[in-house]
């Protein structure tokens, strides 16, 4: 096979670890058969590939590119066996853990012992979770407010008069159908599965498509998108407007909490609950103590989703979500913030969350961002 050049290109601002990816003309026979090289240092870089119309896709991490720098990647034929898997993904029963270079990031839990799929625990670049316990377990010191919040969780209050936010009587769940991927990389690892959204009879509302791709990235932080995809597939869909809700939601650790000594900032700069409750931001990240060490998780918007910037229901007491729809908690005058999915159409939401370490300047958290909707350019050279 004949080498390819292929280089990216920095923007005006300097990025770090960073992944990137592009399509070339060959087949996966002919990449399990090469290396990706970094040209100026000579040095395999982790690649991973995957099948497209017309060739493959390629993905990688740039470790550092300066702003405006070039860099050239050369994929070449290789003796070398490929790279052991970064990321791993493990089935069991009832859930699916998830291991970076060896160590637990997470685990999706779903099945009849949770109302809801979620993410628990989420390890931090400390290797302590920084997500709640409870009510997944029972750790002193926690928490036991609002038994719904589920560390990291995808819900909705109003789906046509429906609320599969809460788990008291009456309220709906979503109950996992099956994995379409559960596979491991050495760049990312890639889960994604179908659920059911049923009321509390059990008839089913709608389906939900959840893909995660968490990446194999240095310990100091951890980085996973999470696509969510609505399909009207019984009807027409009507998102009431409500707070109670969030596309994506997390509840960060009892000692991270705003009414302790943690901090929640977005992206204007604004800073505690009474200046990020119900505004609108293009990011927002809430950090604290987590036994002697500061960490952060911060939920990046992504400029396609609906009504981008997204408004936030966050509070003191722990609670991120990303809320769309809840315009007449969060802008009043009448508004009306619900929204109606026609029968056979479909909605999709991108995000990415970053755990960090430290506060949000500490963590990078605006270059994180910016990094996401800006990325380096790729091009690739016969």
């Amino acid at each position: 096979m004949e080498k390819l050049s292929i280089v990216v290109a920095g923007a005006r601002r300097p990025v770090s670890f960073c992944p990137v990816g592009t399509t070339v003309a060959r087949t996966q026979r002919e990449l399990q058969q090469c290396a990706l090289v970094d040209a100026a240092r000579d040095a395999p870089v982790p690649f991973q590939t995957g099948p497209v119309a017309g060739g493959s896709s390629i993905h990688w991490v740039v470790d550092s590119l300066a702003a405006g720098q070039q860099k050239e990647y050369v994929l070449r034929e290789s003796a070398q066996p490929p790279a052991a898997d970064g990321v791993r993904l493990i089935q069991e029963p009832g859930r699916v853990s998830v291991r970076i270079g060896g160590d637990l990031f997470t685990r999706y839990l779903h099945g009849q012992s949770v109302p809801k799929p979620c993410l628990y625990p989420l390890i931090g670049p400390y290797g302590q979770g920084v997500t709640r316990a409870y009510p997944q377990e029972q750790v002193q010191g926690d928490s036991t407010d609002h038994v719904h919040h589920r560390s990291v969780w995808v819900a909705w209050g109003d789906v046509n008069g429906s609320d599969n936010w809460s788990e008291e009587d009456g309220s709906g769940r979503m109950v996992h159908r099956y994995f379409d991927a559960a596979e491991g990389g050495a760049v990312f690892g890639r889960l994604a599965a179908l659920n059911d959204w049923v009321d509390a009879e059990g008839r089913r509302l709608m389906q939900d498509s959840v893909q995660y791709r968490f990446y194999n990235v240095p310990p100091s932080f951890r980085l996973f998108d999470l696509d969510v995809t609505f399909y009207a597939s019984e009807g027409d869909v009507r998102f009431g407007d409500t707070k109670e809700g969030g596309i994506v939601s997390l509840r960060v650790a009892a000692t991270m909490e705003g009414a302790r000594t943690g901090r929640i900032e977005n992206s204007l700069g604004a800073t505690t609950e009474a200046e990020t409750w119900g505004r609108q931001a293009a990011w927002c990240d809430y950090s604290g103590p987590v036994g002697d060490r500061e960490v952060g998780i911060a939920v990046f918007d992504h400029p396609s989703n609906l009504r981008h910037p997204t408004y936030w229901h966050v509070r003191d007491y722990g609670l991120m979500t990303a809320n769309p729809f809840g315009l007449s908690f969060f802008v009043g005058g009448g508004a009306d913030g619900s929204y109606v999915l026609p029968a056979g159409r479909h909605l999709a939401f991108r995000y990415r969350v970053l755990v960090h370490a430290g506060g949000c300047r500490e963590g990078a958290v605006r270059q994180k961002y910016l990094e996401w909707v800006f990325p380096p350019s790729v091009e690739v050279r016969d």
